[in-house]
């Protein structure tokens, strides 16, 4: 009578383990499964940061430039006291022209050395 209890506890003990291993594999596909939405999560919740940081970035250039832009109008207005309308205009044009060569040639200069060192 006692074998058949130790017989009885082996199946019973199967089971559980059965039972028991087919958790660990629900569990385990569900921890994947949470772990994949999450990433995604973050990947969206990145992307949408990103988005916004370029419009932001766009928005304040475009202001950047009708700011320049006005500048530009009042160094030119301010010329005109000194020198006809079209020589304010030449000389403001050509001086935007060298500043803009200049920045542009360092920053060929930097792209240069960048690509040689790599």
């Amino acid at each position: 009578m006692n074998t058949k209890l130790v017989n009885k506890d082996t199946i019973t003990q199967r089971d559980s383990f059965s039972e028991l291993l087919g958790q660990l594999a629900n569990n385990s596909a569900t921890v994947v499964h949470d772990e994949i939405e999450l990433v995604i999560r973050g990947v969206r919740e990145k992307m949408t940061a990103g988005r916004n940081g370029v419009i932001t970035l766009v928005i304040g250039a475009g202001i950047s430039f009708a700011a320049f832009m006005f500048l530009c109008t009042a160094l030119i207005v301010w010329l005109t006291f000194y020198m006809a309308l079209i020589m304010a205009l030449l000389v403001t044009g050509a001086a935007l022209a060298l500043i803009g060569g200049i920045i542009a040639f360092i920053g060929y200069r930097k792209l240069k050395k960048l690509m040689h060192t790599t």
